[in-house]
């Protein structure tokens, strides 16, 4: 277990900050950017939970937890396959991201078709929920940014395309079923 006894270290001062493995690279680099917008994807979370209660609340409190999981996962360089098996990095598993699956479609299948586009919004839930979507698909940009030019895990590229598909579903879900759904009517206000 994790335990903070000071808060601040003053090792960041002059820009850089450690990894997992204990490397230090600017506070710029993508890695950062990549776990720093997955910590922002949690922040958001947290927000939404202020609406939410029962399973909904259950599944969001899970997503936090794993995003902790993937910041731990994107802050040690590697895929995982060179990792010290005696004290292995903490990565994101394909369990993890087979329960997002389950869930997706466990809530997908009680939502009204679509016909159009969603607009984000309805109720203070489902436009909480849309901006986790659209913060976790910026994570997921930088997380295949960073894929492109250092080996990461390749199930943290997984999960995070999940994730922003299961706030979609989920955002839906939170606007009663996908009935109280804003649809985007093109050409609108030509």
């Amino acid at each position: 277990m994790v335990q903070l006894t000071r808060i601040y270290t003053k090792s960041g001062d002059k820009g850089k900050t450690a990894l997992g493995n204990g490397t230090r690279v600017p506070k710029n680099d993508i890695r950062v950017a990549a776990y720093g917008t997955v910590d922002e994807t949690n922040a958001v979370i947290g927000v939404a939970r202020l609406h939410s209660d029962g399973d909904i609340d259950d599944m969001l409190a899970r997503i936090q937890n794993d995003l902790f999981d993937l910041g731990a996962d994107l802050c040690t360089p590697g895929d995982g396959s060179n990792d010290d098996p005696e004290r292995p990095a903490l990565r994101i598993t394909a369990k993890q991201t087979e329960r997002l699956e389950a869930e997706i479609d466990a809530i997908n299948i009680h939502l009204d078709p679509l016909k159009s586009f969603v607009l984000p919004g309805g109720s203070a839930l489902s436009a909480h929920l849309h901006v986790v979507r659209t913060v976790s698909r910026r994570a997921e940009r930088l997380i295949v940014e960073l894929a492109g030019i250092d080996a990461i895990n390749p199930e943290a590229v997984r999960y995070i395309n999940r994730l922003s598909d299961h706030m979609f579903v989920l955002a839906r879900h939170a606007n009663n079923g996908g009935k109280d759904d804003i649809l985007w009517k093109p050409g609108l206000t030509r």
